[in-house]
């Protein structure tokens, strides 16, 4: 049961994460642009798999996807091992995707700079995954309890 209630609160991560970055990222230039990064690196793979490209709102709703399937089975490690600590584990795991985030796209190929055109850019990618760790810890605590 314990593994589904991390699951359930990974995702529920996961969406917030996605909410805010899709919502603001319409009214503020400098918003990190996590889904161009997505966009890339799908594209980048398929095309080394002799894969025909997905364009417009299938490569969109496809990047999407995965962006929340990954950090949904990324932020249930959050509510793995003892629940102590959950809010701090959560906020941790989210400076580490974060971190990740504006420093590992450049290592592997991919235009970094939506995600770190500016000092505030780079803070609000940060800002924005600790946001979905620490939605997570608060549902899978709520879960917990239920």
């Amino acid at each position: 049961m314990k593994v589904l209630k991390s699951l359930l609160a990974g995702f529920a991560g996961a969406a917030a994460l996605n909410i805010l970055h899709e919502s603001v990222r319409r009214l503020d230039p400098d918003a990190p642009r996590i889904d161009l990064l997505g966009k890339q690196a799908l594209s980048k793979s398929m095309n080394r798999l002799n894969l025909d490209a997905l364009v417009g709102n299938n490569l969109y709703l496809a990047t999407l996807a995965g962006d929340i399937i990954s950090n949904g089975l990324y932020y249930s490690a959050i509510g793995a091992g003892d629940s102590k600590n959950i809010y701090l584990k959560g906020a941790i795991a989210g400076v580490t995707a974060g971190l990740g985030a504006i420093n590992i796209p450049d290592q592997v190929g991919l235009d970094d700079t939506p995600v770190t055109k500016t000092d505030k850019t780079k803070i609000l990618t940060v800002a924005w995954y600790v946001i979905g760790g620490l939605v997570t810890a608060a549902v899978f605590n709520r879960l917990k309890k239920a």
